[in-house]
């Protein structure tokens, strides 16, 4: 499923969402408790964060589904959708172009480690546009 952009420059250059490979060490964990990944192509989604700052009681987290072996293939992006606590967002994001095998290998030791493959999240507000920050440095702490 896609939110309407293929690469990265079809979209905003405030919307192409930030990470950094050299964040993450052998493993791909990431190095530090202060690690974020911001989401890309969140400009098409801001109504559905509305929504799911309004709705939210506890702690925000992904809702990902595993690639299959054809998106993989073919480099599809990965969406983010957000996990509530009581309900799965529409589409949100995507991960950043170059990152996805970060977010692949972090869910997978997530689902083996807890059977549970989510990723804690903060919606901020930068520029007057709320964008979705995956916390990869807290996936570290409850791996490690």
């Amino acid at each position: 499923m896609s939110i309407g952009f293929d690469t990265d420059a079809e979209l905003d250059r405030n919307d192409r969402g930030d990470g950094r490979l050299n964040d993450y060490a052998y493993g791909l964990l990431a190095r530090n408790k202060r690690i974020r990944m911001t989401l890309a192509g969140s400009d098409a989604c801001q109504d559905e964060l509305r929504s799911v700052l309004e709705q939210a009681t506890d702690q925000i987290e992904t809702a990902i589904s595993p690639r299959t072996q054809a998106q993989d293939k073919e480099d599809a992006p990965i969406v983010v959708r957000l996990f509530t606590g009581r309900r799965v967002s529409g589409p949100v994001g995507m991960v950043p172009r170059g990152l996805e095998s970060v977010i692949d290998e972090n869910l997978r030791r997530l689902d083996d480690a807890f059977s549970v493959a989510r990723i804690p999240v903060e919606i901020v507000q930068k520029r007057g546009k709320l964008r979705v920050q995956l916390l990869m440095g807290e996936v570290r702490l409850k791996l490690t």
